[in-house]
């Protein structure tokens, strides 16, 4: 039953967004576990990701450079674009919060599906998700009103417990626990983690349902909106590592394309506006269509290649 669900991942996971906006009471009621359970999914991920070769990935400028193109480069041109279309202040906040966060912990196993090499999108995912804090800082700082006044405290505290302690835990559980029985105990735990993964979209898509509810038409803007997100990241990844390969420049478009909002919302919470959990809501419904969407165009990109010449 797991590996039918690991096998269908993308499509179950596009159908809890879907059951998400259908129960947007049960989904609300699982939105306050969300971020305990974001926490265990990071830091069986990190246990299982072989941490030499991740540092040597990260020792890499292209990690670093990817890491500007996903936060600094679309924070400005997205900013660019609000402001000039005069966004209301929440929605401009709840905007900009989406382009400092870092990149999905599931990028790479999506990137994998595709049939590229996950490595460089697990570099490029925690290379951004270490930027997340400094640009989401100076994104609130300038585009919020002279009333906001962040937390620091709080926000370092978050910072701590959701960022660095899972990257600390599975550092030290993978220098002192015995290699073969780590092995052994992660590969049965793993089997279980994607069936959490799909609380994320069903958690998080009842928060548009809301605005659906509230204002049909505010909702449907909302909608467009998250669409025309997820396409501009997914190009401007695309379109900047192009000269690097087609691989390296469909693995930055993807991960560029899937944002870990949850993360950024529970180092931020209060501090990212009323907008924030409606847009990310309807973010879900794009992200998950995603996945098909890279796959037939690779996939007619790799026959196309293979077609012999007349």
């Amino acid at each position: 039953m797991l590996a039918l669900i690991a096998k269908h991942s993308s499509l179950f996971l596009l159908s809890g967004a879907i059951l998400g906006f259908s129960f947007p009471s049960m989904s609300s009621a699982l939105l306050p576990a969300l971020p305990y359970i974001l926490f265990m999914l990071m830091l069986f991920t990190l246990i299982g990701i072989d941490q030499k070769a991740l540092v040597a990935s990260l020792a890499k400028p292209d990690a670093w450079r990817y890491a500007l193109v996903h936060a600094a480069l679309t924070t400005l041109i997205v900013s660019g674009i609000a402001i000039s279309l005069d966004a209301s202040p929440p929605l401009l906040i709840a905007l900009v919060a989406v382009c400092a966060t870092g990149s999905l912990f599931a990028t790479p196993a999506i990137v994998r599906s595709v049939g590229f090499n996950p490595l460089a999108a697990m570099a490029f995912t925690i290379a951004s998700t270490l930027m997340m804090p400094i640009v989401l800082f100076v994104n609130l700082t300038l585009f919020s009103d002279d009333s906001f006044s962040l937390d620091m405290k709080e926000y370092v505290v978050r910072l701590l417990i959701f960022i660095f302690g899972p990257m600390l835990l599975s550092y030290l559980i993978r220098k002192h626990a015995p290699q073969e029985k780590l092995s052994r105990v992660h590969g049965k735990i793993a089997q279980f983690t994607i069936v959490l993964v799909f609380s994320f979209p069903f958690g998080l898509s009842g928060q548009y349902r809301w605005l659906w509810e509230e204002d049909r038409s505010f909702a449907l803007i909302t909608m467009a909106i998250a669409f025309m997100i997820c396409v501009s990241f997914f190009l401007i990844g695309l379109l900047v590592f192009w000269r690097k390969g087609k691989e390296a420049a469909f693995v930055a478009a993807i991960t560029s394309g899937n944002r870990n909002v949850l993360l950024t919302y529970s180092v931020a919470g209060v501090f990212l506006g009323p907008l924030y959990l409606p847009l990310i809501g309807a973010l879900q419904l794009p992200t998950y269509i995603q996945p098909f969407v890279v796959k037939f165009f690779v996939n007619r990109s790799r026959n196309t290649i293979k077609q012999p010449v007349a």
